[in-house]
Parts: C-alpha cells; sequence; structure tokens
C-alpha cells in the first residue's frame, strides 16, 4: 500500500502534510459527546469510525515542515490478519516516523488523539458510563495490555479506571510507559502520583527517588522523604517507624542540609514534621530558633507558634511564660497566648520556681513567676486599651476573666486583686455589649456569679440598654441595632442563668409574647437586608420557639408544638436562610412524626462535604421508621454519595498537597479519610440503605437472593470497624442559652453511642441473617453435617447459627440497657429506634423467625418420617410468629392524627409501630419463602410414597399443616393491616383543619400554625400511602407460598 503525502489548507504560515483519504473531525466530535453526557451518541460515533477506518493506522499526521516530493510506503502491520487498529500498529507507525526523518529530514509532530485505539478507549469510557461496566472493562484491557507510551491513551485510561474505582490499574499502565520510556519526568511523576493514589507508600518512596535522578530537582527528593514519613505513620509497629522509617527520613533531610541545598519553606517543615514524630524537641527547636527557620513565612508567627508548642512539650515553663509575655505586649487581643501564660505561671507556681539573681530569666527574656505580676500585666493592659481611642480589644477584658476563674479553681485568695466578678461583666457589657460575641465570651463566666446574684446582674445589664418609651403592648422597644443587640444580650443571658425556666407557665406565655413584639419590632431594621442575610432580630424568635418547646416538654401540651412552628415558619419567610430555624423546624416534624416537610428544609441547608456526615443523623435517623420508603432511599443517598467520594476526593488532596508542598497537610487527610470511613454514620446509611432495598423489593421485584446477590452482601463478611467506630456527629449543632444543668453532658453522649451501637449491630446482624437466609436455600442437604467445607471456609448453616447466637447475645445487652433510659435534653441527639423496637415485640419476632431457619435445616436433614418432635416444635413456632406478628399489629391501632377539644393530636409512635409491623413481616415472610423450598420437595417425596403405597387415608404432616396455617394467618394480618391503614387514610383526610379557630392567636399566626399542619396531614397520608402499596405486594407475595 503506497499512500501519496500531499499539503493541505492550514491555518496562515503554517505547513501542513494529511495522509489523503482519512477524516479526523470524528475525533472532536467523538469527545465532545463524552463531555456533555452523551455517552450513548460517543458509543455510536466511535463504532461508525472503527469501522470505517478498521484497516488504517491513525487519523491524520499534521508535520511542522514542507512535505517531500516523493511517496514513502506505509508498512502493514507484522500480524497475518487484518489491523484493528492496536497498539502494535502504533509501534509500526512509530518504525515508520523514524524511517520518514532519516530519509527526508524532517520534523514530525503528533498531535492528540492520533491513535487509532485511543478511540477504544474513548468507547469504553461511553460504555462505562452507561451502565455497562464488564463491556468496557474487557475494551480497556485489550488496549491495557498493549502497553501504550502515547500520553492520549494514558490519559483516558487513567480518566475510566478512576470512574470505575480501580485506580491500581493506574499504576500499572505507568509502570510499564516507564519500562518503555525510563527518561520521561512526566511518567514518572504520573506513577508516582498513581502510587498516592492507593497509598503505595514505598513504591512512592522509590519513585521519588528514580524521579530525582532524572531530574535533579529538590521537590522530587522530599516527595520521597515524605513517602518514608507516610510509612512511618501507616506502620502497624510504632518501633519500627521510630526506629527505621524516620530516622532513615531524617538521615535523608540532615544531608540535604549540609548541602545547603534546602530551598523552600515546605522543606522546612518536613524537616520539623519529622524530628516532632521522633521526639526530638531540642533539635526542632534549634532548626526553628536557627537560620532555616527564617524561611518559615507562610503563617503569621509560624516560628513563634513551633516555639510555644515546643517550649510546653519540654516543660520549658519560664520561657513559655516569657514568650507568651512578649508576644502580648506586641498584640495584647491575641487569645491564643493568654492560656500558655497562665498555664506557666501555674506550672512555676508549683515547681517554686525562682529567677537567677544575676543572670536573664531566660533565653526568651523576664519572667512573670507570682500571681501579683500576672494580674498588675493584664490590669496593664486593659489600662492601655482602654487610653486608646481606638476600637476596644476584648482580648485583656476576657484574660482577666480566665485568670478569676482559674484562681478561683486553685482556691487562690489573690482572685481578690482581679475585683468582683459582677462588676467585671457589667463592665465587659458596657464596652462590648453591642457585639453578637458578648454573649459567648460572658456565658463562660457566668459560674463566677452566685446564685443570689443574677436577678442583680441582670437588673443592671438592662440599666446599660437605651430603650424607648414603653407602647401599647407595655414593652419598650430599641431605637437603633446597637441597642436591639444589647437587650437582646440581656435576654440571652437570662436564659443561660435559668430565669427563663424558672418562671411559671404563666410567666412563659408573657415572656414568648415580649420575645415576638421583639422580633417583629426589629424586622424593621432589616428591611432592606438580601434574601442570604439574616434579620437583626432573628434569635428573640429563635429564643421564644426554644421557650415554646420548654411548655410542650413539661405541660405535654401540643398546641405549643404547633405554635412554634407557626413561629418558625414565620421568621423563615422574612429569613430564608436562616439555618438555625430550618434546623428546629425539621426536628420539630420529626417528632411530630412527619417526614415529608423535613426533606426540602434539609435540602434547602445546602450540607457541604463533610456535614452530611456530621448533620445527615437528624434526617436519616428517622426516614424509613416514619414510614417515607421513597425520601429514605433519597436520604441515604445524600449521606452515601459523600462517603463513597471521599477515597477519591482525598486521594486528590493528596496529590495536590505533594504537588505544592504542603507536606503537614498530607497525615491530616489521611486522618479525615480514615474518620470518614470509620463513621458510625456511615455504617449505619449503608446497613438501613441496604436493608432498604431488600424491604422493598426482595421477592417483589427481585428474589431474596438476587438481590442479596446484585448488593454484593455476604453474611460471613462484617465489614464494619467496630472496634475503631468514629462518632463524627455534631451535637451541638442546634444554638442553645440552656444553662448548664439542662446541657448535654459527656454522659449523655457516651449512653447515645452505645445506644446507636447497639442498634447498628441488631440492625447489621438482621441484614447479614436475610443474607445468609438467602445462600441456605442452595446448600445441598447431605452438606448441611459438614462443618467446614473442602476450602476451609465455614459452611452456610454454621455461620447462620453463630450470627444468630450474636443477635440474642445483642438484643439480651439491648434489653438491659432499654431498662436504664436516661432523660435527655430536647436539643439533644435523637433516641434510636432500639427501645421501641423491643417494646413493640420487633426484635424478638425476627430473631424468632430467623431461628426457625435452622430448625428447618434440621427438618431436611431428618426427614419427614422419624421428625415428629422436630415437627412439633417448628409448628409452635409458626404459632409463636403468628401470634407476635398479631401483637405488633395490635400496638399499631389508634388514630395517627386527630381532633381532641379543638385541638389537633399526633401519635408518631403508633406510625413507628407499623413500619415496625411491616420489616417484621417481611422477615417472616423471606422464612416462610425459604420454609417452602424445603418442604415443596418433602411433601413431593411423601406424595410419591402415597401412590406407591396406594394409601389415600395417609395423614397430612404436622409440618406442613403448620406451615399452611402460617400461610393463612400472614393473608389474615397483611389484609388487616391494609384495612387499618385505609381506615387512617380516610379518617386523616376527613380532618377539615381549616373549621380550626386556634384562638390566642393573631390571624397571621393562625395561617403559619395551619400550614405546618397541613404539612404533617399530607406527610401522614404520604406515609399511609407508600406503607399500604408495600403491604399490598408484600400480600401478593404469599401466594407464592403455597406447598
Amino acid at each position: 500500500m503506497t499512500v501519496q503525502l500531499t499539503r493541505s489548507a492550514a491555518e496562515p504560515g503554517q505547513d501542513t502534510t494529511t495522509i489523503k483519504g482519512l477524516w479526523v473531525k470524528p475525533v472532536d466530535i467523538h469527545g465532545d459527546y463524552l463531555d456533555n453526557g452523551n455517552n450513548k451518541k460517543a458509543i455510536q460515533q466511535g463504532d461508525k469510525l472503527l469501522k470505517k477506518h478498521k484497516d488504517l493506522h491513525c487519523a491524520k499526521i499534521p508535520f511542522l515542515e514542507p512535505a517531500p516530493t516523493k511517496t514513502l510506503p506505509l508498512p502493514r502491520c507484522s500480524s497475518e490478519r487484518p489491523c484493528s487498529l492496536t497498539m502494535q500498529c502504533s509501534r509500526t507507525l512509530s518504525c515508520w516516523i523514524t524511517q520518514y526523518r532519516l530519509c527526508h529530514n524532517v520534523s514530525l509532530h503528533i498531535p492528540p488523539l492520533l491513535h487509532m485505539h485511543t478511540f477504544l478507549v474513548l468507547k469504553a469510557i461511553g460504555l462505562q458510563r452507561t451502565g455497562k461496566q464488564d463491556e468496557a472493562f474487557i475494551l480497556a484491557q485489550e488496549v491495557a495490555t498493549l502497553e501504550p507510551t502515547d500520553d492520549n491513551s494514558l490519559q483516558a485510561l487513567t480518566i475510566l479506571y478512576r470512574e470505575m474505582h480501580r485506580p491500581e490499574l493506574v499504576t500499572k499502565l505507568y509502570e510499564a510507559a516507564v519500562k518503555k520510556v525510563p527518561l520521561s519526568e512526566e511518567y514518572h511523576s504520573h506513577l508516582f502520583m498513581a502510587y498516592a493514589r492507593v497509598g503505595e507508600y514505598k513504591k512512592m518512596q522509590q519513585a521519588g527517588m528514580a524521579l530525582y535522578k532524572i531530574v535533579p530537582k529538590n521537590p522530587y527528593y522530599f516527595w520521597s522523604v515524605m513517602s518514608l514519613v507516610m510509612q512511618a505513620i501507616s506502620a502497624q509497629d510504632e518501633r519500627l517507624a521510630q526506629t527505621m522509617f524516620l530516622p532513615l527520613a531524617e538521615r535523608m533531610v540532615e544531608k540535604m542540609v549540609k548541602e545547603e541545598k534546602i530551598e523552600a519553606e515546605a522543606e522546612v517543615q518536613l524537616y520539623f514534621m519529622i524530628l516532632e514524630r521522633l521526639g526530638k524537641c531540642v533539635e526542632a527547636l534549634e532548626v526553628i530558633r536557627g537560620p532555616l527557620g527564617e524561611k518559615l513565612t507562610s503563617e503569621l508567627q509560624s516560628r513563634e507558634n513551633k516555639c510555644m508548642m515546643l517550649y510546653r512539650r519540654l516543660q520549658r515553663w519560664p520561657e513559655c511564660n516569657a514568650l507568651a509575655h512578649k508576644l502580648l505586649l506586641r498584640n495584647p487581643d491575641d487569645w491564643q497566648f493568654y492560656p500558655s501564660y497562665f498555664d506557666s505561671l501555674f506550672h512555676l507556681m508549683d515547681q517554686s520556681w525562682s529567677p537567677p539573681k544575676e543572670d536573664e530569666h531566660c533565653s526568651e527574656g523576664s519572667v512573670h513567676h507570682t500571681v501579683a505580676e500576672v494580674v498588675r500585666f493584664v490590669e496593664e493592659r486593659i489600662k492601655g486599651e482602654d487610653s486608646k481611642e481606638c476600637r476596644p480589644l476584648r482580648g485583656p477584658h476576657l484574660a482577666r476573666l480566665e485568670l478569676m476563674h482559674r484562681l478561683r479553681e486553685r482556691g487562690c485568695p489573690e482572685e481578690s486583686l482581679l475585683g468582683e466578678p459582677l462588676e467585671l461583666m457589667v463592665q465587659f457589657f458596657g464596652k462590648f455589649g453591642d457585639k453578637p460575641c458578648c454573649i459567648t465570651d460572658l456565658k463562660l463566666y457566668l459560674h463566677l456569679l452566685a446564685p443570689e446574684q443574677h436577678v442583680q446582674f441582670i437588673n443592671h445589664l438592662s440599666e446599660a440598654v437605651p430603650l424607648g418609651e414603653r407602647g401599647e403592648e407595655g414593652f419598650a422597644f430599641p431605637d437603633d441595632t446597637k441597642a436591639l443587640q444589647r437587650h437582646l444580650c440581656v435576654c440571652q443571658l437570662s436564659r443561660a442563668l435559668g430565669l427563663h425556666h424558672s418562671l411559671d407557665v404563666d410567666g412563659k406565655l408573657l415572656l414568648i409574647t415580649e420575645l415576638k413584639a421583639h422580633y417583629r419590632h426589629g424586622l424593621k431594621f432589616g428591611m432592606n437586608a438580601l434574601k442570604t442575610e439574616l434579620q437583626f432580630s432573628d434569635m428573640y424568635c429563635l429564643m421564644a420557639a426554644h421557650v415554646y418547646i420548654d411548655l410542650w416538654t413539661e405541660t405535654g401540651d401540643e398546641d405549643m408544638a404547633w405554635r412554634c412552628l407557626g413561629l418558625l415558619q414565620e421568621g423563615l419567610s422574612h429569613s430564608p436562610s436562616n439555618a438555625q430555624f430550618k434546623l428546629l423546624m425539621l426536628l420539630l416534624y420529626c417528632r411530630l412524626g412527619a417526614f415529608e416537610p423535613v426533606v426540602d428544609l434539609y435540602s434547602s441547608l445546602d450540607a457541604k462535604h463533610v456535614q452530611h456526615d456530621t448533620i445527615g443523623f437528624l434526617l436519616t435517623r428517622y426516614a424509613e421508621s416514619l414510614g417515607q420508603f421513597a425520601a429514605a432511599s433519597q436520604s441515604c443517598n445524600f449521606s452515601l454519595r459523600f462517603f463513597h467520594s471521599n477515597q477519591k476526593d482525598t486521594s486528590e488532596y493528596i496529590i495536590q498537597a505533594y504537588k505544592y508542598g504542603a507536606f503537614e497537610k498530607i497525615p491530616e487527610f489521611i486522618a479525615l479519610r480514615n474518620r470518614l470511613n470509620q463513621s458510625l454514620h456511615f455504617a449505619q446509611v449503608r446497613t438501613e440503605r441496604m436493608l432498604l432495598d431488600l424491604f422493598l423489593e426482595a421477592d417483589i421485584v427481585l428474589s431474596l437472593e438476587e438481590s442479596v446477590k446484585a448488593m454484593s452482601l455476604s453474611a460471613e463478611e462484617d465489614d464494619i470497624p467496630w472496634d475503631n467506630m468514629r462518632d463524627n456527629r455534631d451535637l451541638t449543632v442546634f444554638t442553645s442559652w440552656d444553662p448548664k444543668e439542662r446541657q448535654l453532658t459527656d454522659e449523655h453522649r457516651r449512653r447515645s453511642l452505645e445506644d446507636e451501637i447497639v442498634w447498628l449491630r441488631i440492625r447489621s446482624l438482621t441484614l447479614r441473617l436475610v443474607a445468609s437466609l438467602a445462600a441456605l436455600g442452595h446448600v445441598p442437604s447431605q452438606q448441611n453435617s459438614e462443618m467446614i467445607n473442602e476450602n476451609g471456609v465455614a459452611d452456610k448453616p454454621s455461620v447462620h447459627s453463630s450470627l444468630l447466637s450474636q443477635l440474642n447475645q445483642t438484643l439480651q445487652t439491648a434489653a438491659q440497657m432499654a431498662e436504664q433510659r436516661v432523660q435527655r435534653p430536647f436539643l439533644g441527639p435523637p433516641s434510636t429506634r432500639l427501645a421501641s423496637a423491643l417494646s413493640s415485640g420487633s426484635c424478638q419476632c425476627q430473631a424468632a423467625a430467623l431461628q426457625l431457619s435452622v430448625h428447618l435445616q434440621e427438618l431436611e436433614t431428618a426427614g419427614l418420617d422419624d421428625s415428629s418432635e422436630l415437627q412439633t416444635q417448628i409448628c409452635n413456632g409458626f404459632k409463636s410468629l403468628a401470634v407476635q406478628l398479631r401483637e405488633i399489629l395490635t400496638k399499631c391501632k389508634g388514630d395517627l392524627l386527630e381532633m381532641k377539644e379543638a385541638k389537633l393530636q399526633t401519635q408518631p409512635s403508633l406510625l413507628e409501630n407499623l413500619i415496625f409491623f411491616v420489616e417484621t413481616a417481611c422477615i417472616v415472610l423471606w422464612m416462610a419463602s425459604y420454609c417452602s423450598k424445603i418442604l415443596r420437595p418433602l411433601k413431593t417425596s411423601l406424595q410419591r410414597k402415597k401412590k406407591k403405597k396406594k394409601d389415600a387415608n395417609m395423614a397430612m404432616p404436622a409440618v406442613v399443616c403448620g406451615f399452611q396455617e402460617l400461610t393463612g394467618s400472614l393473608q389474615d394480618l397483611l389484609t388487616q393491616a391494609q384495612e387499618h391503614i385505609k381506615g387512617q387514610e380516610s379518617g386523616t383526610t376527613a380532618l377539615k383543619l381549616a373549621s380550626l379557630t386556634l384562638e390566642g392567636n393573631t390571624q397571621d399566626e393562625a395561617s403559619f400554625m395551619k400550614a405546618a399542619m397541613d404539612k404533617v396531614q399530607s406527610s401522614y397520608l404520604r406515609s399511609l400511602q407508600e406503607v399500604g402499596d408495600l403491604l399490598k405486594k408484600r400480600a401478593e407475595t404469599v401466594k407464592n407460598l403455597k406447598i
């Protein structure tokens, strides 16, 4: 084959030569289709191009030099079969290009997307994005086995493998590319980053040194050093890290220091990190205070902060004190140095330290080693700030209160040198009361006041608030935002001192009226505010909502909850971006049993990144338990999408940290990834999502076995890190001004975590038992007696028995914990479903159903002839299941929504019990399905025996009769549940909320309350509809249980 090389039209001034007859336009189109998300069109375009040009080697070859005047034969591929545009063709083309260069002395430039096998990878990307993962993988491996070295194929394969979540395959690609192009800086750096994505730290070290040998640049050398540090961090044996990895890294850096090759701040930071991890604080201090420390310039006071940290570790309290003193002289408002200043003082006092008589106190300067000196220093800072006309600084004033707090803790009489705490806090309020931070500052030191001083303190503060004349409502309002902030701060401090909680019901209602009046008055100051800005008076509204919640929890009057929701809805209409309003509404709706409005509220919060882990529990806790299955699936996806991308995203952060020399951030990224992988919320969401999918689809859309297989669920494997579980929940996400005795305590946190872990263990074991139940159907009966199969893995029945034993032990632990219930704050962590599940009998019924599968296995082994006692035991189990299910259904009876004395009442516990009934019925039905698979062949065998003996009067086995009774009972129970749901739907729909008078509320307040009630009513109807639909589908599956 001879191809004529001719000149073609190009940009002015550029000579381009093309291979006649080839068309490159599809290349661009193909890439555009992928970029625009039109994957099917990209696949079609790729197939069309490959089919049209399957005998050609490349799409286009532009040349930088003028074309020759003679022709050059283009060699064929060495294969006897027609060329299929593989990498072999690329090698042939490379040989041809080399020959062309030698013959014509011209330079060739190979543009992007030259080789046609790039089209194969692009097609594979299209297949991957359309869900055809297996086809995409096969196509990609065909190209990968040819070990391409062109940049386009490597990049395309990298993209594909990342989308497949197979980053380990990228390392093999670049390992092959580096072998073929050993002097390529680009490919070596890509190989290093590929190792970084999979955490191959040893290979990263080797790749970094190989890169440094090719291109001796400092960053590459320190990539290798950092990889050694990462080997130390990830080492299972701490001794190995301290004796091998870190010392080697230290020697490598010292070599560069001796050769004076240290160039960048990142290199000094890495050296400091190594010394710090080795515990060589003295050497690290010398580095920071030496010439290398002068390179630490990216952060303000970086050297001073590191010195302070090292002084504390070395317990050099004189230097620590002197350095803090020196830095506070420079900036009296820098709070981070006050704690070090006070800590060092008390350590010096405990050591009875005294300064030397002749020399300097220490290398950092003079030391304050007595309380009198420190008190004088703080007072001087305050006087110095008071004498200035510029903006006052809070630091010195807070330092005085902090010092008083610490002196009181130690019982030091010198506390009196600072003055009276009440007067000091009144002074602080006078200076900073118009700042939103005033409440958070003073709240920390309210314990310095005696209980009898609380009212006096608030009265003193109220005198410092400028208010106007009292209006018709009897309230005086501020005239500007600064006065508003002062009054708001007084109200917040009153609540923090417990003065709101000590009021009776009438007093709290009057307080709410006052707070609402101040809120509505303050709206005039934010009339021109943007939708994304908060109103100045929003905190009045939030505080009034908290008082409503107090009344609800104390009196049980649900009308207070409706008023609270109405007030928050009003606040949200003026401040659409107020996250605290949304969070509190979310919590209230969930407590009232309505999940439908919660999804929109959570979406409007626009939670970002790690917030899906820290506050996601507020959403997922109630999703399934309130019957909103579609919304529950969506809620789980919110969180799972973040967790699944965590691994990939963190790898990219690490790579960027290497590129830009932010070595100290790499261990932080690794720690973040581990923290998220070990997250309690992650484990909960994964487990609940799989259970939810099984409840909704198993034996409806797919069989239970197929559903379990599609999830890649294994009964034998437990991938939850029980020993390293991390509780990442933000339990302080709600703004609160409650006094200390009403706040969340460490004991509350501990008990909450214990409850969560026990409930997760129950759900996880239930899930694995269901997977085991699905697998039991495939175990031949003759192998049932074997404990170990030929591969040395425990057989399915023994795994099932082991899981049942674990479940029963966990249920015993859960029952003991349920007896020791602790009342938590309303704004604390929500309780788990554990107590409700135990009181409804759901857990016990599920465990009994799963236990029956073991007896059925025994029956399958023994047969029907010699198993009368076993059959009786199984029949009793069938009857017990029917009774337990009926009891659970009985606990669902009652009106979810009802009108009592012209007030709307909810009973969300009935809805939660209904969900427990549905879940338990699903598990009982799966057990029954498994039972039918065992009894069907046994019954068939029995009928054959009847025919042989010609005995038509042979009695039906007891277990068969018991099973038929069970299926009949299940059918009746499911019918009763559906009738109950229909009745609830009718009753809930018939409620005429518009007829509610809602006395004691303005027209606007009533409209907001009715809007909240309508949302709750709509949510209940939605829940009933979804539960009813699922029960209807489950009732259909009972028909398949006939044997």
